[in-house]
């Protein structure tokens, strides 16, 4: 990870303490105190920061002032119903009902009266 590293000097010549921390930087630190185990003055010790300046990134992440990148291991979820098996009176393809399954953003429409061997095929590789 990189760091960016500023030095300012006052009026006398002295060098101040001052950092500025982009805002990437920031959600990255944050980001890692999210992880499971981690904590707030650990990762801070880990960027030679005070523990109250990450506890208030956080806050501005909870604001919507800060924003967190994507994670590495993204976990989407999709709602699922069950209900009770009916069963048709014919086996065979309905005609004119067409199938659709959608994945995130994707959505795939088949044509109508699409075998279920080629429906499971799809959805074994949308898996």
């Amino acid at each position: 990870m990189s760091a960016y590293f500023e030095v300012l000097t006052n009026e006398r010549g002295t060098q101040r303490r001052n950092r500025k921390w982009p805002d990437e930087l920031k959600a990255e630190i944050v980001a890692e105190t999210l992880r499971p185990g981690a904590t707030v003055n650990e990762v801070a010790a880990r960027h030679r920061l005070q523990a109250n300046q990450v506890s208030a990134w956080r806050r501005m992440t909870r604001d919507g002032r800060l924003v967190l990148p994507a994670p590495d291991d993204a976990i989407e979820f999709v709602s699922l119903m069950v209900a009770p098996p009916e069963t048709p009176a014919d086996t065979g393809p309905i005609a004119g009902c067409s199938v659709e399954i959608a994945v995130g953003a994707v959505t795939v429409r088949l044509e109508p009266g699409a075998s279920a061997e080629r429906i499971a095929s799809l959805v074994r590789a949308l898996a």
